[in-house]
């Protein structure tokens, strides 16, 4: 009798998910940056400068660029706390895979991991999903390191090759993600996303096809727009298929019947052929999920060289915002009793239209200054007005821009928009946090104040 190639043993099973860092965090106060108090002095050579997160050290060097503030939220889990909407959101989702998707022994066929260290190796990152070394997806100016080798990871997809290789054909991560962005309602440097994986046999894929027995999943063929090369056309249009329809499912659940939607082809590095879905919201298309077919070469790496497979990932937030109303990213971190209250459902599918609270004034000041001619990254200033304004920052918009004719310099203008989303802001206290920006703008960014 052939053994089949992914058999695995169950301690090395065990073994794998171990290193994937699943026991129960507790959330908040568990992270610290640099200082040891450790009276061994060797101790101290390690732990000086270096950042404390959930339990371990990770040396700083020149990639080090975390911050308090994003700090603070590693180990909230917005995703598992208990009538929070993204937790809602997750527990709707869970639900259709698990009724939707069963195996032939009737058991869920998804597996599901909601807890997983968002600490991650930026081999894991970028390396594990064929991510080139000089892809801009790396620059320091987009993501959150804690050194040149730990960072926080920047998707999900982070896991998809330790989850194969620990012999998972069908699983979901639920999880935060961490990305250095620009400063709205609709953007937030801590987000949550669902990352979903499915993997074939030939047996599988074409087990409901007429002469399946005759075809093929691979092939030594070339790359098109349409396939990879050691896939067949077949194996790919099955696959697209089912995909596709695998994710109409799901935003028919989430949403109802009668949701504009649509495909569109796009390019990602682990991935190809690779589509967006859509979706129409208040007249404009908007993004939803990315999805595609695997990359072999990554599928094959996991040790499911006999397999298929396509991968999905989708924003929690975004999803939320659209089906509940919530209108500002911000109120997903709000402890305050009329968020969660509204949340506080007797069935997972009850119906739940976001409440505003009264809406309190924005408080505008604006900010210029001289640019340094090399080394300002715009994510910088941003990370910066985080770190010090907080949930109290509601925007911060480019709004002008100035070359010297003389000198040749260039000046930023920026506006920051201050608005609590519990109370009225008074003037005096946003003058102080928008006198310690300008300060620290300085000296941290080296810019020329024009203040």
């Amino acid at each position: 009798m052939k053994i089949p190639s992914r058999i695995f043993s169950v301690p090395r099973f065990l073994k794998i998910l171990q290193s994937l860092h699943l026991p129960t965090r507790p959330a908040g106060g568990n992270v610290k940056q640099v200082r040891s108090k450790s009276s061994d002095p060797a101790a101290h050579a390690r732990h000086t400068d270096a950042v404390e997160l959930l339990g371990k050290f990770y040396p700083c060097d020149d990639h080090t660029n975390v911050t308090p503030k994003i700090l603070s939220k590693v180990g909230k889990s917005l995703q598992n706390q208990r009538n929070h909407p993204l937790w809602l959101l997750k527990e709707r989702m869970k639900d259709h895979f698990y009724t939707c998707y069963l195996s032939r022994h009737r058991n869920p066929l998804f597996s599901v991991y909601d807890n997983l260290s968002p600490v991650v190796t930026t081999e894991q990152n970028f390396d594990s999903l064929l991510i080139p070394p000089d892809h801009a997806s790396r620059r320091k100016g987009d993501n959150f390191y804690l050194n040149q080798s730990h960072m926080l990871r920047a998707h999900t997809s982070a896991h998809q090759r330790d989850l194969i290789r620990a012999g998972l054909n069908a699983f979901l991560v639920f999880g935060d993600v961490y990305r250095r962005d620009e400063i709205d309602k609709s953007h937030y440097p801590v987000f949550h996303q669902l990352e979903g994986v499915r993997l074939f046999t030939k047996h599988e894929l074409f087990a409901n096809v007429q002469h399946g027995e005759e075809l093929h999943l691979f092939e030594k063929g070339y790359r098109t727009s349409c396939k990879q090369e050691s896939h067949t056309l077949e194996a790919v249009k099955l696959l697209e298929f089912d995909l596709k329809q695998t994710l109409n499912k799901v935003v028919t659940h989430l949403f109802g019947k009668g949701l504009d939607t649509r495909w569109v082809e796009c390019y990602f590095p682990f991935t190809h052929p690779s589509f967006e879905m859509e979706i129409k919201f208040q007249g404009e298309w908007l993004e939803v999920l990315g999805c595609g077919i695997m990359e072999q070469q990554l599928v094959n790496s996991a040790g499911a060289q006999d397999r298929v497979g396509y991968a999905f990932g989708l924003g929690l937030e975004r999803l939320a915002m659209i089906l509940y109303g919530i209108p500002d990213i911000r109120l997903f971190w709000s402890e305050d009793e009329r968020f969660y209250r509204q949340f506080q459902v007797t069935h997972i599918d009850q119906k739940v239209t976001f409440q505003p609270f009264s809406k309190y004034p924005p408080l505008v000041n604006d900010i210029s200054f001289w640019i340094p001619h090399e080394g300002y990254e715009e994510n910088d200033f941003y990370d910066l007005v985080r770190n010090i304004g907080g949930d109290l920052v509601e925007k911060v918009t480019l709004i002008d821009r100035f070359s010297h004719p003389t000198t040749g310099k260039m000046s930023h203008c920026y506006r920051i928009t201050y608005r609590h989303t519990e109370r009225t802001l008074t003037q005096e206290e946003v003058n102080t946090i928008h006198r310690d920006i300008e300060r620290s703008a300085v000296e941290k960014l080296g810019v020329e104040g024009r203040f």
